[in-house]
């Protein structure tokens, strides 16, 4: 059985190459550190295979707009065998969360590795929704991870804030989820590690604990999910994010 430096050293050649991390030059101890605890034990924690890891690497990152991250991991999902468009999808997916500059910034990390790899831009449109059915397509996407809540919100609105309801049931579920790319199970999770690596955002984390429930991933694919965020986010933002999985599916 492999221990975690040489678990590290298997994880590390699959994502990277052979190359070797520049802070080797300088800082050769924390890189050890960083290298072990990342690649040697976070990365064989849980049952979450390695697309779906970089996937939620560079949301995190994207989040934190821990930019040269973004480039590095960009490689790495692409030698790991994720497509451009399902990259692409994951950071577009950001958006709502985030704002639209710093997901732009992110997104044009992207870009630079893609041109790098010689990948044609723009990609294959993933877009499903016209101008006239993108509310309702999205209010429907929004039922089928939330249920009847959903209509209580929209109903209970203050009139001065009901076209908050409308953008969100419009633009973040009808202009993002409705998208090809990615499946609903899968950008519910980066939703998830998104808005946990926000920090501030508890209340809409126990939301999407229940969202994610509800569209078929379970407690330990969301531990894994949070796990595997930790070294990108910290401890207290990950122990947060736990906090509101325990609270909404308790032990």
């Amino acid at each position: 059985m492999m221990d975690r430096i040489e678990k590290s050293q298997v994880t590390y050649k699959k994502l990277f190459g052979d190359g070797v991390p520049a802070a080797y030059a300088t800082d050769p101890d924390f890189q050890d550190i960083l290298s072990r605890f990342i690649f040697g034990e976070v990365f064989y924690q849980g049952s979450l295979d390695d697309k779906l890891r970089e996937l939620i690497t560079l949301v995190v990152l994207s989040a934190n707009q821990t930019l040269p991250q973004i480039k590095a991991h960009a490689h790495a999902a692409l030698n790991v065998g994720l497509t451009p468009i399902e990259i692409k999808e994951a950071v577009y997916q950001c958006a709502p969360y985030l704002g639209f500059p710093k997901t732009l910034y992110a997104i044009s990390e992207l870009n630079e590795v893609f041109k790098e790899r010689n990948i044609p831009l723009p990609l294959e449109s993933q877009k499903q929704v016209d101008e006239d059915h993108r509310l309702d397509q999205g209010l429907a996407v929004q039922v089928e991870i939330f249920g009847d809540v959903i209509e209580n919100n929209r109903k209970n609105a203050p009139s001065n804030q009901k076209h908050i309801q409308d953008y969100l049931s419009a633009f973040c579920f009808g202009d993002f989820y409705t998208r090809g790319g990615l499946d609903l199970k899968t950008r519910e999770l980066l939703t998830l590690s998104i808005i946990s690596a926000l920090g501030g955002s508890e209340n809409q984390v126990k939301a999407h604990v229940q969202g994610n429930l509800n569209v078929g991933n379970d407690k330990e694919t969301m531990i894994a999910a949070i796990t595997h965020s930790l070294p990108y986010m910290g401890f207290p933002r990950s122990l947060n994010a736990l906090s509101c999985i325990n609270e909404i599916i308790p032990e």
